[in-house]
């Protein structure tokens, strides 16, 4: 729930600053210089980009999330029992046996969705977070029926 909060807050910080770039970029465009017009261009285009990227993660969240909770009412969410160091952080040894568990597993069956989620998972438990990324999207393009 924590987490949750968190990003509803950053986002909405992020809505905001768009909003006082934007009006900001629209006021040089305002003034009518061939220069402060290309520069509210400029300053416009930051907050396309940003609104674009938000857009983005908050899609790619909501639908790992919608996954997690499919998996969850199946049962077949991995069960999170990886020993982990005093600090908290989950051994790095623990992780890579896992994976490679989980792997294998998506070898065995690369079109199940559920081995992508659950490798996606193995990914970001070993600190990979790239492979995990590609991993869950990857599961969501399958469930999607996209593949």
């Amino acid at each position: 729930m924590r987490a949750k909060i968190t990003y509803f807050v950053t986002a909405a910080v992020l809505v905001l600053y768009f909003f006082l770039v934007g009006s900001r970029g629209v006021l040089l465009i305002q003034q009518g210089t061939l220069l402060t017009v290309t520069f509210g261009v400029a300053v416009l285009i930051l907050p396309v980009i940003g609104v674009w990227f938000l857009w983005k993660n908050t899609r790619f969240v909501t639908r790992a999330n919608a996954l997690a909770a499919e998996l969850d009412a199946e049962g077949g969410l991995p069960v999170d029992d990886l020993a982990r160091t005093p600090a908290g952080r989950i051994d790095r040894d623990a992780a890579d046996e896992v994976f490679a568990l989980r792997r294998a597993e998506t070898e065995d069956s690369p079109d199940d969705w559920r081995c992508w989620f659950r490798l996606a998972i193995a990914y970001h438990d070993a600190r990979d977070t790239p492979r995990a990324r590609r991993a869950m999207q990857r599961a969501i393009t399958l469930h999607e029926g996209k593949a």
